[in-house]
């Protein structure tokens, strides 16, 4: 017990003084020009540890795996690989910062190269201790690589990580190489893993045997072709009535929809990249925000670092402001395409009263720099009689450090990777969700103050101050609030309290209640990590992108009743694997229709009973029903008016059926042509089989 204590010292020690070793490694290695002198001050550093006798502990037994059929040993399957050991949370937006790289090291250096990464899951939040909400994550951020679930941060105290991200590169004995603090290591992680590779070959200690790799990938609904972690939604008043605008992030798009889920208009498409184009080329990266200005949709493209402008008229995507990749610049002031941007997550339209005229400002949380930005669409005079010519792109709140302090001075003031908009025009404010910080703030728009809304506490250090409380500013608790709409009829806020999985309100003297979620949910309407709201233009409807639900909520606020909207793409952008029709009749002097469906199938294919199993119903617009979108194994009654001749009801399902070692979704499309007339009964059953190959 003794001797294994003082071996975990020891590599805690070891991995402490490999920290600073390392920085300043980094320092010599960027101090010189030559590439063959690089390596060989990288080699020297690499023989000096890699014989110190020093092993991390394996991984502890029993621990949750992704990516993999089997739990991972250091000793065992990873023996004689260069690993590289990804300690992150999947809240932390620096953490996501790596992916690409670790992508790119990993297109560079295969596992039979000897190569191994492995992500080790280390939560903050208690949310991110559950497992299936990792599986989530790992399926949203598509990563490939094997990930733990170090849900007891075991390795994380074995080692002697103190933050996120933190990335530990062993040798092919386990013996720790080097630690990269931080994001932004991508040259250096190229050049070690490139020397480490090329010295330990020639040791012959390098290993090409693979790992038993099984993606989780296959693990998404069926409904990944509809909705994949929608992000955000919006609302769009138009001639035709109200519209959703809803940022389909998992499925790299953004779909407008009528309020019932009717797909009219598909901008962008599956594959991600960063392109401009009419609406079928256009393409973008893990879309978040959006908002309406007159024709024009404004598009926060986190992933690729982008706010992109849709125009309605033209159907052209262009790029207004980001290059596509990640920058560093926290003051910014260039125009459009010249600035560089870091993750941006939501945005809002605030209309500035400038010499008795409005005019329009885009505001942009930039979750990526810890700040708030402003993109100015015309020459603005900003606070301080700054003036802002059109097209500029500039940093107006935050200084970048990650922290929860307010400020009279918005420069002065720090955030923590704010997340969400909305803005209140009548209180010249935005609120902003910083999700780090588990608060709602609020951005005095005259000036630049920042304030404090609710939770957390006064500690503006403390972004570990989290919980799930209802009370009035710092007695209430949030859990890493994503989104945020102002609701100007009752002069409150809505929230989006995403790892809580709840919908709360505050209104601005801080006073913070739950409205929906958790015992308030019925168990068919329960939220999961739910990130964007809106609401309709009468303030009477709530919406809610339910993000690792795959799907969109209604909320009527007035009678708190919760319905899924269930989302429908066009037919020529829509697989449907199997199609059925029906005939049925009912009587002209009205009566009621019940429906049900049992999937059965002609190969070893079973329904997954873990999976839902969902449909939705559409009615002639004068019919009405119950469980018209939904579980399948509940049955839909329709109520059928006084009428004559005939109708159909379209029914659209999405079933996963499973064999043993994977699951498969399933498009059905089922119209059922009703007949009213004289002598047909009034109450009708109709149990359908479904026979899926």
């Amino acid at each position: 017990m003794c001797g294994q204590e003082n071996k975990k010292m020891s590599v805690q020690d070891t991995i402490e003084e490999l920290t600073e070793v390392c920085i300043n490694l980094r320092r010599s290695v960027e101090s010189v020009g030559d590439q063959k002198e690089k390596e060989r001050i990288v080699l020297k550093h690499i023989k000096e540890f890699a014989n110190t006798g020093l092993e991390i502990n394996d991984f502890q037994k029993g621990l949750e795996w992704f990516n993999v059929s089997e739990e991972l040993s250091v000793y065992k399957h990873l023996a004689g690989k260069i690993i590289v050991l990804d300690f992150f949370t999947y809240c932390c937006i620096n953490c996501m910062h790596i992916l690409p790289d670790l992508d790119a090291l990993e297109n560079k250096y295969s596992i039979e190269d000897g190569l191994g990464v492995i992500g080790v899951h280390s939560a903050k939040f208690a949310n991110e201790r559950d497992s299936e909400k990792i599986l989530h994550a790992v399926q949203r951020y598509n990563i490939a690589h094997p990930v733990v679930n170090d849900s007891r941060l075991s390795m994380w105290r074995d080692i002697g990580i103190s933050c996120w991200p933190s990335l530990v590169i062993l040798g092919p004995k386990a013996q720790p190489l080097f630690v990269l603090v931080g994001e932004g290591h991508r040259e250096s992680l190229f050049l070690y893993i490139k020397v480490a590779l090329s010295y330990f070959k020639s040791l012959n200690e390098i290993l090409n045997h693979p790992l038993p790799l099984k993606s989780v990938q296959h693990l998404l609904p069926a409904s990944k072709g509809n909705l994949l972690f929608p992000g955000k939604i919006c609302v769009l008043e138009s001639q035709d009535g109200e519209k959703l605008l809803v940022s389909d992030s998992g499925n790299n798009r953004i779909l407008i929809m009528d309020k019932h889920g009717k797909v009219e208009t598909i901008i962008g498409g599956y594959a991600p990249a960063f392109r401009d184009g009419n609406f079928e080329n256009a393409r973008f990266n893990a879309p978040q925000g959006v908002c309406i200005l007159g024709n024009w949709i404004f598009v926060a493209d986190n992933e690729n670092h982008a706010i992109r402008k849709i125009d309605l008229v033209e159907k052209v995507v262009t790029t207004v402001a980001g290059t596509g990749v990640q920058g560093h610049d926290y003051s910014g002031g260039k125009l459009g395409k010249d600035q560089v941007l870091s993750s941006p997550w939501d945005v809002a339209i605030y209309n500035y009263n400038q010499d008795e005229r409005s005019i329009p400002v885009l505001l942009i949380a930039i979750a990526g720099l810890h700040q708030i930005w402003a993109l100015f669409l015309e020459d603005t005079i900003w606070w301080k009689k700054k003036l802002y010519k059109a097209g500029t792109c500039a940093a107006i709140v935050g200084s970048g450090k990650e922290e929860n302090r307010n400020n009279a001075y918005p420069h002065a003031a720090n955030l923590a990777q704010p997340s969400g908009l909305a803005v209140s025009q009548e209180l010249k404010s935005v609120f902003f969700a910083d999700s780090e910080s588990s608060t709602i703030r609020r951005v005095h728009l005259e000036d630049g103050k920042v304030s404090a809304v609710c939770g957390a506490d006064k500690n503006p250090s403390n972004l570990h101050c989290f919980g799930d409380v209802d009370g009035v500013q710092y007695s209430a608790k949030l859990q890493h609030p994503l989104g945020v709409v102002w609701d100007s009829s009752r002069k409150l806020v809505y929230i989006a309290d995403t790892y809580n999985h709840k919908i709360k309100k505050v209104d601005p003297t801080g006073n913070c209640t739950t409205l929906y979620g958790g015992e308030k949910s019925k168990s068919d309407h329960k939220f999961n990590e739910p990130s964007g709201l809106a609401l309709s233009p009468n303030n009477e409807t709530l919406y809610i992108a339910d993000t690792n639900n795959h799907s969109i909520k209604a909320v009527d606020i007035e009678i708190q009743k919760i319905h899924e909207i269930f989302v429908i793409l066009p037919e020529e952008k829509s697989k449907t694997d199997c199609k059925f029709e029906f005939d049925t009749a009912i009587s002209a002097d009205g009566g009621e229709l019940s429906i049900s469906l049992t999937p059965i199938f002609e190969s070893d294919l079973k329904l997954n009973s873990e999976a839902p199993q969902r449909w939705a119903l559409i009615l002639p617009s004068s019919w009405s029903g119950s469980n018209l979108t939904g579980d399948i194994k509940t049955p839909s009654t329709v109520k059928i008016p006084k009428g004559e001749g005939k109708h159909q009801i379209i029914i659209h399902l999405d079933v996963v059926a499973c064999k043993t070692t994977e699951c498969i979704p399933k498009k059905v499309s089922v119209v059922f042509n009703v007949n009213q007339k004289s002598n047909a009964p009034s109450t009708v059953v109709e149990k359908k089989e479904l026979l899926l190959k």
